[in-house]
Parts: structure tokens; sequence; C-alpha cells
């Protein structure tokens, strides 16, 4: 997934900010946005978790995920 993040942050980069965060060094942040399987991906708009993706998944899957938000204001992947 970490290819296809990077992939999807250059394509979208003035719409949407990717951050990656290892629940290892960081178990309180897998805890708040409640992080059952690894790899995990949250959409926050507004500090808010709105869509979640967790296992593999292909970029058509994250894509799609991702078009309903992106002409929000303020997107951000966790």
């Amino acid at each position: 997934m970490e290819s296809l993040l990077a992939h999807i942050a250059r394509k979208e980069r003035n719409r949407l900010r990717v951050s990656k965060i290892d629940i290892e060094d960081r178990p309180e942040v897998a805890e708040r946005f409640r992080v059952q399987q690894v790899p995990a991906l949250a959409l926050v708009v507004e500090k808010r978790v709105v869509s979640r993706l967790e296992g593999r998944v292909t970029a058509p899957r994250i894509q799609s995920m991702l078009e309903p938000h992106l002409g929000a204001a303020d997107v951000a992947t966790a």
C-alpha cells in the first residue's frame, strides 16, 4: 500500500496530505483511529475519520475511496 499511497500523494499533492504512522512507535494513534488490521488507511477530514480501508487494497479502491472527498478544502490521510 505504501507505494500506491506515494503515487496518489504525488498525483493529488495539491488536494491531500498523506502521513505515514508506525503504530508500533505510536500505539496511541492506532487506538485513536481504531486500527484493527495493518496496513490501514484512514481518510481524515476536519479532524474526523470519514472513510477507512484496512488490509491490502488496490489503487483503484483507494482512489474510489478518496474521490468523493477530494473536493473538500482540508483532506488528510493518516
